[in-house]
Parts: C-alpha cells; sequence; structure tokens
C-alpha cells in the first residue's frame, strides 16, 4: 500500500537520495539545497513515498509565489526508485492536491531523468506539457568522467585546451587558490556582478546563502585565480554524491587573454578526483550548435573539456488553473526576448 508523509531527518533524506541517484545527483532535490531556499524566504515541503514500510519516493516542494505566478517547484525531483507509472502518478496526485490547497496555479516539475527514458505518453496524459521557460535546470549539460587518470583526461581535451592549461601551470604569476570560508563570497559577487551587466544577465538569487549552507559540510569550494596578486577569475563548485559540480563563476574582462579559468577548472577536476568523486558536472550547455544561441561561447568553452552531452526531461508544467497562462505567457516573451 502507498502512503504520503513529510520526511524530517536529513539523513534519512540524503542516504535515499545517494542510493537512488547514483550516477547524477539531484543537486536541487538535496537537503541542503532545500535549506538554502528557507534562508531565501521561501516554504519548503519535503515529503517521502512510502510502500508499506519502505521509502521508495521522496520529494522536495519549495512553494514559489512570485509576481508572474504562484506554483509549486519541483527542482530535479520526484526521485523514485522505481521510477514508474504507479509511484510517480500516486506521488503527483498527491502534490496536486496540496497546490489546489494552496491554490497555486500550477506545477513546474524537471524530474533528473534522462530523456531517452521519458516515458511522454504518460505526462501527456497526466496533464503536463513542456514548460515555455528557457533552460534553467541544466537539462542539456556536459559531464566528463574523472575516474581516469590525469594524463588520460588531459590527452581528450580539445588541443587548445590542453595547450592553455599547461600555460597556466608555468605561468608563475598566475595562482590559484581554494576556499570554504564564508566571508571569501565577498571577493566573488563583485567580478559575478560585473559579468552580468556585461552579459545582460539576472546574477542568480542566492549565491552567497547557497555557498553558506553547503560550504559549511564542505559540499562548495570558491577557486580563485590570482594574477600578479589580483583576484582576475573565480568558480564556485558542488561536491555532492559522486558528482561534482560547475556552479557559478566570473572574471574580469581586461584579463581575457590570461588562461585563469581554464586553470580554474583543472584544478577543480583535480579536487574532485582527490574526494573520490566520479563525474565532473560542467552543467547546462546550449541545446544545439548554434553561434546564435547566448550559452554557445560557454558551451565551447565546456565541451573542449572533453567529455559528453547528456539530456534530461525538459522542465514540464501542469497547469491547475487559468491563471497559469498569466505566467505561460510572461516566460514565453521573456525566452523569446533572451534567444533562447
Amino acid at each position: 500500500m502507498l502512503h504520503i508523509q513529510p520526511v524530517e531527518e536529513k539523513i534519512i533524506w540524503e542516504k535515499f537520495l545517494f542510493e537512488n541517484a547514483p550516477v547524477f545527483y539531484p543537486l536541487f532535490q538535496s537537503w541542503n539545497w532545500g535549506e538554502v531556499q528557507k534562508s531565501l524566504g521561501f516554504e519548503v515541503i519535503r515529503l517521502g513515498l512510502f510502500e508499506n514500510k519502505s521509502l521508495v519516493g521522496v520529494c522536495q516542494i519549495v512553494d514559489v509565489n512570485a509576481r508572474r505566478g504562484h506554483y509549486l517547484h519541483l527542482r530535479h525531483g520526484p526521485i523514485l526508485s522505481p521510477f514508474d507509472s504507479k509511484h510517480f502518478a500516486f506521488f503527483i496526485d498527491h502534490i496536486k492536491r496540496l497546490a489546489l490547497s494552496k491554490n497555486a496555479s500550477f506545477i513546474r516539475m524537471s524530474a533528473l531523468v534522462e530523456e531517452k527514458f521519458v516515458d511522454h505518453t504518460m505526462l501527456s496524459k497526466m496533464g503536463f506539457r513542456n514548460a515555455p521557460i528557457h533552460r534553467m535546470d541544466a537539462e542539456v549539460c556536459w559531464v566528463l568522467d574523472i575516474t581516469k587518470p590525469e594524463d588520460e583526461i588531459l590527452a581528450n581535451m580539445r588541443k587548445s585546451h590542453r595547450y592553455l592549461i599547461r600555460r597556466g601551470l608555468t605561468d608563475k604569476n598566475l595562482k590559484i587558490t581554494q576556499t570554504k570560508h564564508l566571508t571569501e563570497i565577498e571577493k566573488f559577487l563583485p567580478l559575478y556582478e560585473s559579468l552580468s551587466q556585461r552579459k545582460h544577465f539576472v546574477p542568480h538569487r542566492g549565491v552567497r546563502e547557497e555557498f553558506r549552507v553547503f560550504g559549511a559540510e564542505n559540499q562548495e569550494v570558491l577557486f580563485f585565480a590570482e594574477f600578479e596578486k589580483k583576484i582576475i577569475a573565480a568558480a564556485l563548485i558542488a561536491f555532492a554524491g559522486n558528482t561534482a559540480i560547475y556552479r557559478h563563476s566570473a572574471s574580469d574582462d581586461n584579463y581575457r587573454n590570461i588562461p585563469a579559468m581554464y586553470l580554474i577548472q583543472w584544478h577543480a577536476i583535480q579536487e574532485a578526483k582527490k574526494r573520490g568523486v566520479k563525474l565532473y558536472n560542467f552543467w547546462g550547455i546550449a541545446p544545439d550548435v548554434s553561434s546564435r544561441h547566448p550559452w554557445s561561447g560557454l558551451t565551447l568553452f565546456k565541451t573542449g573539456f572533453g567529455g559528453e552531452k547528456k539530456e534530461f526531461l525538459r522542465a514540464q508544467d501542469l497547469p491547475l488553473s487559468l491563471n497559469y497562462w498569466k505566467t505561460y505567457a510572461i516566460d514565453s516573451i521573456f525566452k523569446k526576448l533572451k534567444g533562447y
């Protein structure tokens, strides 16, 4: 018999994630991500799906009540074992009733299921439709197997990447450091703000809070590149489950000819290997090689390190009221303006 009840113990939650998402860690379903959302003022609901007394699924839900719409957000969730129609439908039916009780106009879901395994017919029958937003949860990402020796990883990189890393390693004026100290995030944020203005994007909300929560448990590290004792680039890398994740980065455009970010990535890969991590996730890339996509340059940078593309289920919306179409229109316009 299936039933749903809250999960209130972190150790139980994280154990389930580790055992049932061993390859691609669902960062946005992690307990700590929920704590980040709480610190930003969101209500977080953690539900467990039980079959008799066995935990067979979890879903962390964030109640988002923004100007553009009120919805329940299931980022990277739910996580089910097994991920089949019976368990999925039971879970979603419960979440749907929860959403209606909160007067939410829709549910937005981006379950971390590889696209090739998605049952689109099932989703359609349940009322889900493709969300009109651009790919916000790295549904198309670039991953690298780092269980191989360092020499082999380097050999499989694009020739230019390999050259720039080696050039950086021999530059005595270029130094890479890493830290978990919360106060150091203040050195990163001005670079990040400058990048957002230069590239015309809205900075991710909660970077400071994310580093505070994850860094306190040694799950996030800040890497800095200093050139002649001046910080010219930085990256925030998460380490969770068997995965290292390239979360955020920024650099000083005045030093774009210095291979700082290439060297940061190499040091992050080395740190991941020291931690016994198996997969390095470079996070989102453009869905195709179109030079017109806003992420085309970033995609070229990430893919040059070697690895492969992985595609996951595109974000899905389950409309619950006519108010959903207001959000749909706003998101569609935003997507068109940004060129996604």
